[in-house]
C-alpha cells in the first residue's frame, strides 16, 4: 500500500512537469503567433508596394524610352556635340541600397559589384553617394568622400531623395567641375546593374532613323544640355522605382520564406502539446486507477481487521 502511494505521489510529480511543459510550449505558440501576425502584414504590405510600384515604372520606361528616341535621332545629326566621358572628371558612384530590413543580401551586393569596379581606381579620388539606411550601416562613415542619404520606403518618398541627390552633385560639380556618375542598383531581374548617366547618352546608339534633321530653336548644344537635364531627372526616377520594386520582391520572398517557418514551427509546437495532454490523460487515468486500487484495498483490510475483532 506505502509502494502505492508513492507511485501516485510520482504520477503527480510527472503530470505537474507535464503540465508546466504543456503551458510553455502553448505560450512559445501564442509567441510565434504573434510574431507570424506582424511578419505577414509586412508581407501584405510588401506586395501592395510592388504592386503600385508596378504602376509607376511603366509610366516611367515609357518616358525614358521617349527620351532616349529623341536623343538617338538628335544625335544621328549631331553627333559632336556629344560630350565623351572626361578622363581628369571626377568619378561619382551611386549605390541604390535600401531603407529597411528583411531583403537578404540586397546591400552585400552593391558593395561587392561597386568593389569589383573599383579595385584599379585610387578610391580616395572617388566620391560615393550611398542611399538607404541599411546600405549606409555597411560603409564606413570616416570616409570624407562618401554622403549617406536616407532611402525610400515607399514611392512617395523618391522625388525627395531624388531631390538629395541632385544637391550633393550639384555641390559635387561646384568642387570638380566635370563630372562622371554611375549607378549602382538592382535591375527588374534582380540583377545588379551598373549604368553611366553622366555624361548622357554616351551608351546610345546613333543610327540615322529620319532623313531630315530636326529644326531646332536653339543652338544644338543648349538643347542636348536640356535634354539631358530632363534625362535625368527621368532616368533617376525609374532607377529608384525599379530599384524599391526590386527591394519589395526580395522582402517580399524572404517574408513568405519566414512566415511558412513560422507556421511549421507553430505546427510542431502544437503536435508536442497534444502528445504532452495525452500523456497527462494516461497519467490521469493511471493516478484514478491506483487510487481505486487502494480504496478497494483499505476495504478489504478493514473487513478482515472486523471479522477478527
Amino acid at each position: 500500500m506505502v509502494r502505492s502511494h508513492r507511485k501516485v505521489t510520482a504520477l503527480y510529480q510527472e503530470q505537474n512537469t507535464n503540465m508546466t511543459h504543456r503551458r510553455e510550449l502553448e505560450q512559445h505558440r501564442r509567441s510565434l503567433g504573434e510574431i507570424r501576425d506582424i511578419m505577414n502584414a509586412m508581407k501584405n504590405l510588401s506586395y501592395m508596394e510592388t504592386r503600385k510600384i508596378s504602376g509607376f515604372l511603366d509610366v516611367q520606361h515609357a518616358v525614358v524610352k521617349q527620351i532616349e528616341t529623341v536623343a538617338s535621332d538628335f544625335l544621328s545629326f549631331y553627333p559632336d556635340t556629344l560630350a565623351g566621358t572626361i578622363n581628369t572628371a571626377t568619378d561619382v558612384y551611386l549605390l541604390i541600397g535600401s531603407e529597411r530590413g528583411f531583403c537578404g543580401d540586397f546591400n552585400h551586393a552593391l558593395l561587392q559589384q561597386y568593389k569589383s569596379l573599383t579595385t584599379s581606381t585610387d578610391t580616395g579620388k572617388l566620391q560615393l553617394i550611398g542611399v538607404g539606411h541599411k546600405l549606409s550601416s555597411l560603409l564606413d562613415t570616416n570616409e570624407h568622400n562618401i554622403t549617406l542619404i536616407d532611402g525610400a520606403n515607399v514611392a512617395e518618398e523618391i522625388s525627395k531623395v531624388i531631390n538629395q541627390v541632385v544637391n550633393r552633385l550639384l555641390e559635387t560639380q561646384d568642387q570638380h567641375d566635370s563630372l562622371n556618375l554611375y549607378v549602382i542598383y538592382h535591375g527588374d531581374e534582380q540583377q545588379v546593374i551598373n549604368r553611366q548617366l553622366l555624361p548622357p547618352f554616351h551608351e546610345q546608339s546613333h543610327q540615322q532613323h529620319k532623313t531630315y534633321a530636326p529644326e531646332l530653336n536653339i543652338q544644338p548644344k543648349n538643347f542636348l544640355l536640356d535634354l539631358g537635364y530632363h534625362y535625368l531627372f527621368a532616368v533617376l526616377h525609374e532607377i529608384l522605382y525599379t530599384s524599391l520594386m526590386a527591394e519589395s520582391r526580395q522582402r517580399l520572398a524572404h517574408l513568405e520564406g519566414v512566415v511558412k517557418h513560422l507556421d511549421e514551427q507553430s505546427e510542431e509546437l502544437h503536435r508536442q502539446g497534444n502528445i504532452l495532454r495525452q500523456e497527462e490523460i494516461i497519467e490521469e487515468i493511471e493516478v484514478i486507477l491506483l487510487n481505486s486500487t487502494n480504496i478497494n484495498q483499505t476495504t478489504t483490510q478493514y473487513s478482515i481487521f472486523k471479522e477478527l475483532l
